[in-house]
């Protein structure tokens, strides 16, 4: 093949861009001394077909122009410069590296010593040079047609107090499932499907929060030992979508998927791992940002530039004190909202994005450069608010803007079901939107995403049949996940016939699943939580690619769960006090009623002295209803009910007295002590002593009367 020419092109933007009639390749690297573009052909690709270097540098950025190279076009990057790991620079031509700006990646890792930039030996092995070409078992970059027929879809913007979070994994959810093709199972185009959409509307959940689906790794361990990243969370490409859950091969498969689920209303919000990348520690391979520019795209030790600094417990971090690389960040959220039309995301270990040595710091740059984006104003930003150190843990100190996972909402809920004495004040701070957390700064209860259970950890069946964590699968001698589940066997350690054993669980499931959805806050549901998913108690299954992780849709638990949360979900909708965009205050209005009140067993206020009591595990909540001043259709006036809330942590029944508001009556609108749903008696009045079952919790309305 004749070597083609590069022209100088242009330094923005960065990546590879068509324009109809060539492509513009633009790379930052500071310390590079050449930059060389290869282009590959033929199948497997492994065939180099050319390899010219970039014939423009402006600035940082290296950058040239080819004429002809269009859509399907593979490249990847050599990158010249000095190899002296003391300094943090591992510059080593041999490596082919990815572009990462991407837009797809074809082939897949081949695992091999090539992929290091120095010899496999001993501790110092890191100072040594390895010459030995990777460009055959590295997958390649394409250059993409970014044109797509989105027709007249819009984003369906769900009001952050309507919004229901349903956390899944795009392989997982549809791999198994019997109603969609089997070519579709564990795609793009199947989480699409109708079949999905359909159960996803049934439930009623409105945002669908997807694993990372960002071109990652399958470590080598693991491929080694047979298994698979199976969760994602080993980024290498932060604009390309993983094609391995691509049915068609085509890029347009993930646009068609959020297209048809904006269609039916339901939101798309992504998992993203901008914190870490997978190359790993100085002994890691060299894919792409090692190779292109060390010491600027990681974090290093401030006492030995050899080493990573590692907040992330991955063994690099991402440097978001360097511009290039807040530039690489802010570039791929709003590449991911404008071309690929998602509607907000979740920021993996979002805490090692705005820290340094000294900790975390709300006035980072990344903070700073989210804040002023016009573009990440109209999405959901939602942050796992903490890392792999001791200092990055921030529960509640993300600035305005921001909504976090509530971990605290995770640990003081599952502690109280649990019997725990001690954790009934908690309970009640976080059934009412965590106040102590998030009433600062501007924010609001919506702030807090509400969850029991996600990815990381046990499913809920697997928190209340397990005590202890069973890993044994991922091959590290139960060594690896958490450890402190705050989990409860209901008295025997996983898979019973004990039919007594069983009727517990099943009322822990429903418990757990009614303070989630009567809570303030945004309530975040574990796909596969409405189903009875279990991993058999192994809560890091990060690994299993298999039947262990995908949902079994024809488990015997779906059939009284599946029902119990879609109406936990309607009760949700219909009742606004439980959706509230303010925090209680406790202030009196005209007629005396407060927005919240707690009451004890008798229907008086709890008073200081029983909120302290180590054993105190039952208490009510009355949330005041109003008249809204509005009417509907037939004039009548509109009005938002007044909402009692009762719990009953203990394993006797107790008779509590149902307390005076408004209205002279309450009506039943769920019992998790009732399997059928239907209270014998649904009307009680005030006074009357409602018998609230062991391990319980029931919901009552009244409307705000006149």
């Amino acid at each position: 093949m004749t070597q083609p020419t590069l022209e100088p092109g242009s330094a923005y933007p960065l990546g590879a861009t068509w324009d109809g009639q060539g492509t513009n390749f633009a790379l930052f690297s500071s310390n590079a001394d050449k930059v060389e573009l290869c282009l590959f052909e033929g199948e497997p690709l492994e065939t180099q077909v050319a390899c010219m270097a970039l014939p423009r540098r402006s600035g940082h950025i290296w950058h040239g122009y080819l004429r002809g190279a269009g859509p399907g076009t593979r490249y990847g990057y050599r990158v010249h410069g000095p190899y002296e790991p003391e300094v943090g620079l591992r510059f080593n031509p041999a490596k082919l590296l990815l572009d990462p700006y991407a837009r797809a990646m074809v082939g897949t890792l081949k695992w091999s010593n090539a992929q290091y930039a120095y010899h496999l030996e001993d501790e110092d092995a890191d100072l040594t040079f390895n010459s030995d070409d990777s460009a055959p078992g590295m997958p390649k970059c394409m250059v993409v047609d970014e044109r797509f027929d989105w027709g007249d879809d819009k984003p369906p913007r769900v009001p952050w107090q309507d919004t229901v979070f349903y956390e899944v994994h795009v392989k997982g959810f549809t791999q198994r499932h019997p109603d969609i093709p089997a070519a579709l199972r564990g795609s793009y185009a199947g989480l699409a499907s109708a079949e999905a959409i359909a159960h996803l509307k049934g439930l009623g959940v409105t945002t669908v929060e997807l694993l990372p689906v960002h071109t990652f790794v399958d470590d080598q361990h693991l491929v080694e030992a047979g298994l698979r990243n199976y969760w994602g969370y080993n980024s290498i490409g932060f604009f390309a979508p993983d094609m391995r859950y691509c049915a068609t091969g085509s890029l347009d498969e993930f646009k068609g998927m959020v297209k048809l689920l904006h269609a039916a209303g339901l939101e798309v919000v992504l998992d993203v791992v901008y914190n870490h990348t997978a190359e790993g520690n100085r002994f890691g391979p060299t894919l792409c940002f090692k190779g292109i520019d060390h010491a600027i795209y990681y974090r290093l030790s401030s006492e030995n530039r050899r080493y990573c600094a590692d907040y992330t417990g991955t063994g690099n971090t991402l440097n978001t004190e360097q511009p290039i690389v807040v530039r690489l960040i802010m570039d791929s959220l709003r590449y991911w909202v404008q071309q690929m039309h998602v509607d907000g995301f979740r920021f993996d270990l979002a805490s090692a994005l705005s820290r340094d040595e000294a900790g975390y710091d709300a006035c980072s740059s990344f903070f700073a450069a989210v804040a002023q984006d016009p573009v990440l104003a109209q999405v959901k930003l939602i942050a796992e608010p903490w890392d792999a150190t001791d200092k990055g843990y921030r529960v509640g100190g993300f600035p305005s803007g921001w909504a976090e996972w509530n971990g605290r909402y995770r640990d003081d809920m599952r502690a109280f079901w649990r019997g725990d004495d001690g954790t009934l004040a908690n309970f009640a701070n976080r059934l009412c939107g965590s106040a102590d957390l998030y009433q600062h700064d501007g924010r609001s209860p919506v702030d807090s995403i509400n969850f029991i259970t996600v990815h990381d950890g046990f499913t809920l069946r697997d928190l209340v049949s397990y005590n202890d964590k069973h890993n044994q699968a991922n091959g590290e001698e139960n060594r690896d996940g958490e450890s402190n589940n705050i989990s409860w066997n209901c008295g025997a350690e996983g898979e019973t016939d004990d039919a007594e054993i069983n009727a517990l669980r099943l009322l822990q499931q429903r418990n757990l699943l009614a303070s989630l959805f009567v809570s303030q806050g945004t309530p975040l549901l574990l796909g596969g939580d409405e189903l009875g998913r279990t991993q058999r108690g192994n809560n890091n299954a990060y690994c299993q690619d298999n039947e262990l992780s995908w949902f079994d849709w024809g488990l015997p638990l779906a059939e009284p769960l599946q029902p119990f949360v879609r109406k936990l979900m309607a009760l949700r909708r219909a009742l606004p006090a439980l959706r509230r965009t303010g925090f209680f205050t406790g202030i009196p209005d005209a007629d005396g009623y407060t927005d919240v009140a707690w009451v004890n067993t008798t229907g008086l206020d709890m008073q200081t002295e029983e909120w302290d009591q180590p054993d105190a595990k039952s208490a009510g909540a009355v949330l005041c209803g109003r008249q809204t001043g509005e009417q509907d259709a037939g004039g009548a006036p509109l009005h938002s009910d007044s909402v009692l809330i009762l719990v009953n942590g203990y394993h006797e029944a107790l008779p509590f007295v149902l307390p005076p508001h408004r209205g002279t009556r309450w009506t039943v609108r769920l019992d998790t002590a009732c399997r059928d749903d239907a209270p014998a008696q649904h009307e009680w009045a005030a006074g009357d002593a409602y018998p609230l079952s062991g391990r319980s919790l029931v919901v009552m309305t009244q409307p705000p009367g006149p």
